[in-house]
């Protein structure tokens, strides 16, 4: 007879999220998934099959939490200024304890470069090419612009944003927000 689950999956999934986004992949261990978790390598093992699906997991995690900052963008009629406000929207969000954690997402792609998994990539791919379709719906709301021009001006606030993510783990909160106001001048 099966035993029951004594945790809720997606509670142990935003603990272990929490710390992959503090740590990384590679020097997270098993053992400090296991206590920030709170439940054992075996159950683990049995949930998520190793610490790659738990990174996995992690990852979609993190990316239906970001999804509710992009919704608002989404919603959103005002256009560049809708994006500028994910922007800070964003920083609020990468937010812990007064200092910022950088993006989830960001931080794999530079820790992992060519060496992420097919699996890593699609998600990660997906929901870069998720946030450049909004922006670029978005931008494309102004009506007195080109779709080349679209996709240009979408490019370039993908690495802004990018930028501001890799920024956020490093300056103070002035330093950012002046880099989001230059950013928004040259769009």
């Amino acid at each position: 007879m099966a035993r029951n689950k004594k945790y809720v999956e997606e509670e142990v999934i935003e603990k272990a999220m929490t710390l992959f986004w503090k740590k990384g992949y590679e020097t997270t261990s098993m053992q400090e998934l296991e206590s920030q978790m709170g439940i054992n390598k075996f159950s683990i093992y049995a949930s998520f099959g190793n610490k790659n699906g738990v990174f996995l997991e992690s990852l979609k995690c993190y990316k239906q939490q970001l999804n509710r900052i992009l919704a608002n963008l989404k919603a959103s009629d005002k256009g560049l200024l809708g994006i500028k406000q994910y922007f800070y929207d964003f920083l609020e969000f990468s937010k812990e304890d007064n200092n910022w954690r950088g993006c989830l997402i960001t931080n794999t792609a530079m820790e992992l470069g060519d060496r992420v998994e097919p699996v890593v990539k699609e998600v990660l791919v997906g929901f870069m090419d998720d946030v450049k379709s909004t922006f670029a719906e978005a931008l494309a709301k102004k009506g007195d612009i080109d779709e080349a021009s679209v996709e240009e001006q979408a490019d370039y606030l993908m690495v802004a944003m990018f930028g501001l993510a890799s920024a956020s783990k490093a300056f103070s909160q002035s330093q950012l927000h002046s880099y989001i106001e230059q950013t928004f001048k040259k769009v």
